[in-house]
């Protein structure tokens, strides 16, 4: 794992400040009157000083937790003020990364008075005598805001560098995700309706004592239908494209009545929804046929699509409850299957849509009303 190239650049970018200055300071330190142990005091407090900061400016994913940077904020602070009350080192450069690091460790409540406080400190010591320098305390207060704006400003572009980095990643692979469960979707909704067709007629086939002539009708039928599932396929991993919602009930005429089932469809000339819609609507019309298909046992079956004003109704409507005297197995089985008419509802749902499904009398249908969208609209 490795930080996102913004935070690495953030970071980078920290260290040359951070070591830059403290170069300069320790230069100050080596050209002042001190004595020998208060030089190697200050040029080894010098070293530390940039272990701690940058421990507490790492970007993720190695930043350190909050237990470990409030700890590194005790020491900075203990590094910034001893040398200055004890050894009276005119270091005060170090509060800008003082208050930085306040900023960036407290929580914001706290951060802003605490850091005030630490550039408030530095013509305090002045002021006292505690610290002998040239430089007026406007001068101090301006250098400590500088810096820590620097410090906070850099350290927490790192971080939300690192952050949309991870976002960016989490939403690739929300993506994927998605990606994945609509083709799953799609597999069941194409591909499934052929596939049982395939089946019926094959099984139709092998039951009967057909004529040469006969069983060559029903392999035909049965080539047409794999090639039509073939094309399912390569639509679903190909690129996406606005499909037809005639061809749709062509099809779904051919495959019900390659099963014996007669059918009667109702299209409207002129009806233009948005791809999504359209979507959907071959969604249920391909789940609902795939019902008829497998478990019911219809002789009839009527598709009809209705345009209004502002939405669109696609009714799927069969005699099978007449026929079984019940609710076909497609509806006391259909909160088990996961890929079906339940499935389908939640992406009528998120369309604005409804969809019914259920016995009406002596029928059993399928009724999905979606919002009338528009491409370009």
């Amino acid at each position: 794992m490795t930080a996102p190239p913004g935070a690495r650049v953030a970071f980078g970018t920290l260290v040359v400040l951070v070591v830059g200055t403290l170069g300069l300071v320790a230069l100050d330190v080596a050209a002042s009157p001190l004595g020998r142990r208060a030089m190697v005091t200050g040029l080894t407090v010098l070293v530390l000083m940039p272990a701690v900061l940058l421990g507490q400016y790492v970007p993720p994913p190695y930043r350190l937790s909050r237990r470990w940077r409030w700890g590194l904020l005790l020491a900075q602070a203990a590094l910034t003020y001893l040398p200055l009350v004890v050894f009276h080192y005119p270091w005060l450069t170090l509060l800008g990364f003082l208050a930085g690091a306040v900023l960036l460790t407290l929580p914001p409540a706290t951060s802003v008075p605490v850091a005030l406080a630490v550039g408030a400190s530095g013509p305090l010591l002045i002021h006292t005598g505690v610290i002998d320098t040239d430089r007026g305390s406007l001068s101090v207060v301006l250098s400590t805001a500088i810096t820590a704006s620097a410090v906070f400003a850099v350290a927490h572009l790192a971080l939300v560098s690192a952050r949309l980095h991870g976002a960016r990643e989490q939403t690739v692979r929300l993506a994927e995700q998605r990606t994945r469960a609509r083709m799953r979707q799609d597999l069941h909704d194409l591909v499934g309706s052929s596939l049982v067709a395939i089946v019926i007629r094959g099984e139709a086939a092998l039951r009967a004592d057909v004529s040469a002539a006969s069983a060559r009708s029903v392999l035909a039928e049965v080539v047409a239908l794999a090639r039509r599932t073939h094309e399912d396929v390569r639509l679903i991993s190909g690129p996406e494209t606005t499909l037809s919602l005639a061809e749709e009930f062509a099809h779904a005429q051919r495959l019900l009545t390659s099963a014996g089932i007669a059918v009667r469809t109702s299209l409207p000339p002129h009806v233009e929804p948005d791809r999504a819609v359209v979507n959907c609507l071959r969604s249920v019309l391909h789940e609902a046929v795939g019902n008829v298909l497998e478990h019911s046992r219809a002789g009839f079956c009527e598709i009809e699509l209705r345009a209004g004003d502002d939405d669109i109704r696609l009714t799927v409507r069969n005699d099978g409850v007449a026929a079984t005297g019940s609710v076909p197995a497609a509806v006391r089985t259909v909160g088990h299957r996961g890929t079906g008419l339940v499935g389908l509802k939640g992406r009528v749902i998120a369309l604005g849509g409804t969809l019914h499904v259920g016995p009406t009398g002596r029928e059993f249908s399928v009724a999905a009303v979606l919002p009338l969208g528009r491409d370009g609209a």
